[in-house]
């Protein structure tokens, strides 16, 4: 997953550096008065000056290179903790309402609220990174209502397509890809993006149904 996130943060080091540049600027007007003010001007004393500059602005410009590169990784590592994190409460979700399905227990529409909720919020998350997107669809952009009876079947559909997305090979094995499998590697994130936004717009309709039915009307 880490591929995923490098990009995020690629042009940290630009905003660092222009930092930088502004510094050397104002170091290099406070090492004496413009040209015409004062002594006349000591060139070999300037000649040293400047190398000196210029060797304390390279090293100082590693340093920064070095801190906004290990910020950096800090936070991809902790950002790949939180999608790892999001896919793991996925499939614990799914796994507690497949196994409520199995036993034909009685629909506890509250609970079923608060996991398709998460669920929700999990997607969601992921997407922040993922940046999933899918071919414009006029009949999955237009608001679905989950009539009482259909509960059960969305409910396995919404389990089927967890298990779809968290097996995705493009999202398991990132990282280790062939040169020779890119174009399996885009079909398989094509998919992943597809399962994502329904997993999201899914888990919210049911959500949505479970609150209107276990709200006293």
């Amino acid at each position: 997953m880490k591929f995923l996130l490098t990009n995020i943060f690629r042009h940290s080091r630009f905003a660092i550096a222009g930092v930088f540049v502004l510094s050397l600027a104002g170091v290099a007007w406070a090492q004496g008065p413009p040209p015409g003010m004062g002594p006349p001007p000591n060139h070999d004393a300037k000649a040293a000056d400047r190398g000196r500059q210029l060797s304390e602005g390279r090293l100082r410009r590693a340093e920064l290179d070095a801190a906004a590169g290990a910020k950096s990784e800090k936070e991809i590592e902790a950002a790949i903790g939180r999608m790892k994190g999001d896919f793991t409460r996925l499939q614990v979700l799914r796994n507690a309402i497949a196994r409520n399905l199995v036993a034909r227990t009685p629909l506890d529409y509250l609970l079923i609220s608060e996991q398709t909720g998460e669920i929700n919020k999990r997607a969601i998350d992921l997407n922040t990174y993922m940046l999933a997107h899918a071919p414009e669809d006029k009949e999955q952009n237009n608001p679905v209502e989950l009539q009482t009876e259909e509960m059960i079947g969305g409910l396995v559909k919404l389990c089927k397509l967890i298990d779809s997305f968290t097996e995705n090979p493009a999202l398991k094995n990132a990282g280790t890809v062939d040169v020779k499998e890119v174009d399996k590697v885009k079909e398989d994130k094509a998919r992943a993006d597809k399962d994502l936004l329904a997993i999201i717009k899914l888990s919210e309709t049911i959500r949505r149904k479970a609150d209107s039915l276990r709200t006293p009307k």
